[in-house]
């Protein structure tokens, strides 16, 4: 743990290096804004103590930049000139404490103490919910708000139903609500509505007794009693026969189910998790899903965002999946090409996350002395075009993206061009400079930049 005093006392510096270090806590000592500025920008700090006037500013205007820059350290402002104006200010701010001199050394070791428990029990916090969402990666807005909302339902038996194209990570949404449900230690059924026909479907969700048709040899369990006690996910439940889903509604309701062939009725306890990529409230007016089957499902609904609405969570994504794919390919990754990170951005991730894993499962693959490259021989790329009917007109922009990286594309404009030129010059390096109105020793800098190392 680590703290940051700023005081332009030299005994007031003394005596809380003192006292931090009865507790473990480094300490870091500046005399004035400007001395404290220069640490703030080069270390992160659990713990800063602030003296409110210093020779070349206040104290409160460090704690709003140390603030801005890092909203979790807490901040004690210390002063001889106390107000209540400036307490609450300071507290308003997002000081923890505010404290006047001549201050009593054990209300420091009470705060200090306080302040070192509240962290470290901030931190084990953020430890299990590191290892709770462990596979639901991302920390968008959005998705931060899915985590809370995952937190918040979990522990009670209701129906959820994820909504979300596919890839998106259902399942994985699904498997996090296990986690952290009482059903934990239960069982987690899943099964893809959409895998069986309709005959076999019944069958398979509520199970069948001996002789029931032709082929039952043998009793066997439904998907919905092995999943007694614990959870069971029905992933694309869109597709389930509308004949199928009155007998489902029926088990929703009342909590029992009647295998294929028996008479008698079991009693389960099941929590039902569904996920679809369709629009169920379309689907109810074409006549296709049940409403009040959509309603007992629907309990609470999370929906969950497309890859290309959330683009500022791939660097995340890459390293969570990478960490996978090193292990299975036995391969460690130690660079990205600038180059392969901005293509991950300028695509639309119409497969999700799933696209986005199997491009870099191929990547992995393809790596050469830990670096992964855009590499055309495991990428099919799609190439912009490029129309030149008169060098010396104005470019019409006909589709512009959200949003680019316009010195990536200029470079690619570039690159597009020489490669053009050598192709027209038939590969004479003198040829294509005239082609291109340079100088042979700009294109020579031009042509090394994007193709030397083909060449070596």
């Amino acid at each position: 743990m680590k703290a940051l005093v700023i005081d332009d006392e030299q005994n007031i510096l003394d005596i809380l290096e003192i006292l931090l270090s009865e507790y473990s806590i480094e300490m870091d000592r500046a005399s004035t804004v400007e001395e404290g500025n220069k640490l703030i920008k080069k270390n992160i700090y659990d713990i800063a103590f602030l003296d409110l006037r210093l020779p070349d500013g206040s104290g409160l205007e460090v704690l709003k930049r140390l603030k801005k820059k890092y909203p979790k350290t807490e901040v004690v402002i210390i002063t001889a000139y106390a107000s209540p104006e400036t307490a609450v200010e300071a507290l308003k701010l997002g000081a923890f404490d505010y404290i006047t001199k001549p201050f009593d050394i054990n209300e420091i070791r009470l705060i200090v103490r306080n302040l070192k428990e509240k962290i470290e029990l901030e931190k084990k916090l953020q430890e299990k919910e590191k290892e709770t969402f462990d596979e639901f990666i991302g920390e968008t807005p959005h998705i931060r708000q899915i985590k809370e909302i995952i937190k918040k339902i979990a522990p009670y038996d209701i129906n959820v139903l994820i909504l979300g194209e596919s890839g998106t990570g259902k399942e994985i949404v699904a498997r996090t609500i296990h986690k952290l449900s009482k059903r934990k230690n239960k069982p987690f059924i899943t099964f893809n509505c959409a895998t069986l026909p309709p005959d076999l479907l019944e069958s398979e969700l509520f199970g069948y007794k001996k002789g029931a048709f032709t082929g039952a040899n043998t009793d066997k369990k439904g998907l919905i009693e092995e999943a007694n006690g614990g959870i069971l996910f029905l992933d694309e439940i869109g597709e389930m026969p509308i004949q199928l889903q009155a007998k489902l509604l029926r088990f929703l309701e009342e909590g029992v189910i009647r295998p294929l062939g028996s008479t008698k009725e079991i009693k389960v306890d099941v929590r039902v998790i569904s996920a679809t990529n369709r629009n169920l409230e379309e689907e109810i007016k074409k006549g296709n899903f049940r409403e009040d089957l959509y309603y007992r499902l629907a309990t609470i609904v999370i929906e969950l965002p497309p890859l290309r609405e959330r683009k500022e969570d791939i660097p995340l994504l890459v390293k969570h999946i990478l960490k996978e794919l090193e292990k299975k390919y036995k391969k460690k990754i130690e660079k990205i090409s600038p180059d392969f990170m901005n293509y991950l951005y300028s695509l639309e991730y119409k497969g999700n996350i799933r696209e986005l894993r199997n491009i870099l499962e191929k990547a992995v693959i393809f790596a050469e002395d830990g670096e992964i490259k855009l590499n055309n021989a495991f990428i099919n790329i799609p190439l912009n075009s490029i129309y030149v009917d008169d060098p010396y007109k104005e470019f019409a922009i006909k589709k512009f993206p959200e949003k680019l990286d316009l010195k990536f594309v200029l470079n690619s404009i570039e690159k597009a061009f020489i490669k053009k030129a050598m192709e027209k010059a038939k590969g004479k390096k003198i040829k294509a400079a005239e082609i291109l109105g340079l100088t042979f020793r700009e294109f020579r800098y031009r042509y090394d930049k994007y193709f030397k190392e083909n060449d070596e």
